[in-house]
């Protein structure tokens, strides 16, 4: 039964790939704002085949251009925060180099980074400027890997900065903090012990992971905004990353403190007004 549900998944998915393709292609080179949208159908398709049901707390602001500063716990962060908001991700190059994950990146309309070379630097943070600079919302995992789901790393300021290079004093950039916290499989609270069930770490393979998330079928996530912070061109980028993981630290803590039965969710759906409007806009 688990290779028979494995196989109806992937050939779920590779239909769905096949149908929103085209779609997407055309998108891209002529209707921008449907490109921004596609790749969210997939993604909610996506996580209904895992089985993951997000909930949300606090509001996506809908101010454009937008910079989401999130902690980082697995790839699943991509479906996560992709199948509520229209959002495209910053990653690293090496993803653009992996097999099936680069095509799906790009038709994301992820920015690649080199965080290995400081020479690559500049290009980085021109071209996620240029993103922002088109009124887009980008997500930035702010920690630059990803962690054990339970403690947020630092958050690194260099790509931060690349909003100044998009701000103006008459359009600043509106940096939302936003904390992933995975809380439940199946309808019960993961330890500590289980944690890593759903983390996933650089060295880890992405396939026999994938496989044992879709085993166990049904994976609580809740995504909380925090109050948005304006990024000027006067504002120091160190302190407006220290403000925004300061926000992310206390949001993943108050989630985990209450666990998965005495969340209080303030948005149930991605279909409210909010994320309406942001998906129009």
């Amino acid at each position: 039964m688990r290779r028979l549900r494995l196989a109806a998944i992937l050939v779920g998915l590779l239909l769905t790939t096949l149908i929103l393709l085209p779609v997407q292609l055309f998108a891209i080179r002529f209707r921008p704002s449907l490109a921004a949208r596609v790749p969210m159908w997939w993604q909610r398709v996506a996580a209904r085949c895992l089985g993951l049901r997000v909930r949300i707390e606090g509001t996506p602001v809908t101010d454009r251009p937008l910079l989401i500063v999130s902690n980082h716990v697995s790839w699943v962060d991509i479906v996560t925060l992709g199948s509520i908001l229209p959002v495209s991700f910053i990653a690293k190059s090496e993803v653009g180099g992996w097999p099936v994950v680069k095509w799906l990146a790009r038709l994301q309309r992820s920015v690649f980074i080199d965080r290995t070379r400081r020479t690559a630097t500049a290009a980085s943070n021109s071209a996620i400027a240029a993103r922002l600079a088109g009124a887009e919302a980008l997500v930035l995992f702010a920690e630059g890997t990803t962690g054990d789901g339970i403690t947020v790393l630092p958050f690194r300021s260099a790509l931060v900065g690349a909003a100044r290079e998009a701000s103006g004093a008459d359009q600043p950039i509106t940096i939302q903090p936003v904390a992933i916290s995975y809380v439940g499989f199946q309808g019960l609270p993961i330890d500590r012990s289980r944690m890593a069930e759903i983390a996933w770490h650089g060295h880890m393979d992405l396939a026999p992971h994938l496989v044992s998330l879709i085993e166990i079928g049904a994976v609580d996530a809740v995504v909380a905004f925090g109050a948005p912070i304006v990024f000027g061109p006067d504002a120091d980028r160190k302190q407006v990353t220290a403000v925004a993981e300061a926000e992310v630290r206390a949001l993943v803590r108050s989630i985990r403190s209450r666990g998965l039965k005495n969340i209080t969710v303030t948005t149930t759906s991605p279909d409210a007004a909010i994320l309406s409007e942001a998906e129009n806009g």
